[in-house]
């Protein structure tokens, strides 16, 4: 029998957002509080803070499909404005975006594959 990697338990609540650099977006703009960035461990999990005002483009993932969960604010996906408890999902390779936020927003965001902040697999597509 193998050893099966090890359940990762977070406590969002105690860790604090960092920054988190994104190709063509507003600098300063974005945040994250990386909940888990192991694709071995689950679902790569990051809680995405957007300022008021900051933009990410327009823009798709080779490596694994993502999903967003709004869990606070105004989150805006090419031109249409979600609010808490929106859900929407991007397939691997599908233009996704522009995101942002009028007033700022907190989205939980699941990817399928490990996600590297120094090399992302963010390809913009504007």
């Amino acid at each position: 029998m193998t050893d099966a990697p090890k359940s990762l338990i977070a406590d969002a609540s105690q860790l604090q957002p960092v920054p988190f650099p994104i190709p063509g977006a507003t600098p300063g703009g974005v945040t994250a509080t990386l909940l888990n960035i192991d694709a071995d461990r689950g679902l790569v999990t990051t809680i995405i803070h957007i300022a008021p005002g900051a933009r990410i483009p327009a823009h798709y993932h080779n490596d694994g499909a993502e999903a967003h969960y709004v869990l606070e604010g105004d989150f805006i996906n090419a031109g249409v404005t979600y609010g808490p408890g929106a859900f929407i999902t991007h397939p691997k390779g599908t233009v996704h975006g522009p995101h942002a936020s009028r007033g700022g927003a907190r989205v939980l965001t699941l990817q399928t594959a490990y996600v590297d902040p120094a090399r992302p697999d963010f390809h913009i597509s504007e």
